[in-house]
């Protein structure tokens, strides 16, 4: 199982964008396999990806997500053909639907159908980011061209939780990225389902990048505690939440990895018997000591 971690957002920096080149440079001289940067309301992950990661070498870099709705499928292709250019093929482009309260309160878009958009979009994405000519007519996305963009043909994975989702990742992407999702689930409900769908329509294993807060610490409710509070909004948008009760988990800190060394590296280990192929740290307590054992983790 590979190690990534989870890059933080520079907000209060001078140069935002030197920070997060700094601090790429710092993951990749200590050994991790991938970085990633979530795509909200601050820097534009690609964008920030092809400026920042473009002169450190050796590490795949990757968005945890992008979501769809804003742009058409075949921008989004030519956006991160580009940085995938810049980087060198290092690319793993991360899609998502985000969530109702997002598309429709701030951005104004229809959210019906969210799996009908995701199937319509990676119809079109996919066959793009490839060099493909695309000729396509769905009923939410339209296309006829190809792209001459360099940098083609990344991986591509889908931020998929429910069944359709995982069917769509399997069968047309090249795996899942999660989130506030646990090794029960990740067993029982993610891998089997994304396997089938691969399996089915020929396709390779698929990847499971899993991404989850870890704290390395002796004080292991005063973690869970703090995990609740930060990451509280994960307990409540319906998809999150819907991961959170298959696990039996009441809120984000019983999925946080946290604990002493021995406990979270039996936590990792629980992820990869799951079938986890990438698992990305979002470290949120005892920066040091927790990347400590991470680098000792993406070693071993």
């Amino acid at each position: 199982m590979r190690i990534g971690y989870m890059l933080s957002e520079p907000r209060e920096s001078a140069d935002p964008l030197a920070a997060l080149r700094d601090e790429i440079a710092g993951v990749a001289a200590d050994g991790f396999d991938s970085a990633w940067i979530s795509h909200i309301f601050g820097l534009d992950a690609l964008t920030a990806l092809a400026v920042a990661g473009r002169d450190v070498p050796g590490i795949e870099l990757g968005t945890g997500v992008v979501p769809v709705y804003p742009r058409h499928p075949a921008a989004l292709a030519q956006q991160a053909m580009t940085a995938n250019a810049a980087l060198g093929g290092r690319l793993v482009l991360g899609v998502g639907l985000s969530h109702q309260v997002v598309v429709e309160n701030m951005f104004g878009y229809s959210y019906e159908r969210p799996g009908r958009q995701m199937k319509e979009y990676l119809d079109v994405l996919v066959p793009a980011s490839r060099g493909e000519h695309v000729r396509y007519t769905g009923e939410t996305v339209k296309a006829d061209l190809r792209l001459t963009t360099p940098g083609a043909g990344f991986p591509v994975v889908v931020a998929a939780l429910g069944p359709r989702m995982l069917r769509l990742a399997g069968a047309v992407a090249d795996g899942t990225v999660l989130w506030m999702t646990g090794p029960r689930t990740v067993a029982e409900h993610v891998a089997p389902r994304i396997r089938a769908a691969a399996a089915e329509a020929g396709r390779p294993e698929p990847r499971i990048v899993c991404a989850l807060p870890v704290c390395v610490t002796d004080d292991r409710d005063a973690a869970v505690a703090r995990a609740n509070e930060i990451f509280a909004v994960y307990g409540q948008l319906p998809s999150y939440r819907a991961m959170l009760d298959r696990e039996g988990a009441a809120g984000p800190g019983d999925v946080a990895i946290a604990g002493d060394e021995e406990a979270v590296l039996a936590a990792i280990e629980e992820l990869r018997q799951a079938g986890v192929t990438d698992f990305v740290a979002s470290v949120y307590g005892n920066a040091r000591r927790t990347r400590d054992l991470l680098i000792g983790a993406s070693k071993g």
